[in-house]
């Protein structure tokens, strides 16, 4: 990609991700080398590398589905292990792209802002 691509973590997002950051140091601290919570932080880089490399890595959320609360045109997910989930939004000029992550969060509150009911995909 000729432009270059920034990633900046906003509201929810970053919160979420710096007290991720701060656990994980203490467990660090504790000789702990495989918590959920390391794992969790790891996957977040590591799918933030891969939208640097490519923006559009995500699944595209379809524009009707995207809650009014994010303010945004478009809507990328990413799954994270865990079943946790990352929300990003893309905008770009020609100089360059900037990935606004808006929010990481569990399945369980994933499906409640989507408002995804899970007992009915069983029928």
């Amino acid at each position: 990609m000729d432009k270059s691509v920034r990633i900046i973590l906003l509201g929810d997002a970053k919160e979420v991700y710096n007290k991720l950051v701060i656990a994980v140091e203490n467990q660090a601290k504790q000789g702990k080398t495989n918590t959920q919570e390391i794992q969790l932080l790891k996957s977040i880089n590591q799918k933030k590398e891969f939208i640097r490399q490519d923006p559009f890595y995500g699944d595209n959320i379809l524009k009707k589905q995207i809650p009014s609360s994010y303010n945004a045109n478009n809507l990328w997910r990413v799954e994270l292990c865990n079943f946790w989930r990352m929300l990003y939004t893309i905008k770009g000029d020609k100089i360059d792209i900037i990935c606004f992550i808006l929010d990481i969060m569990n399945h369980k509150d994933y499906d409640k802002k989507f408002k995804y009911n899970p007992t009915l995909a069983l029928i």
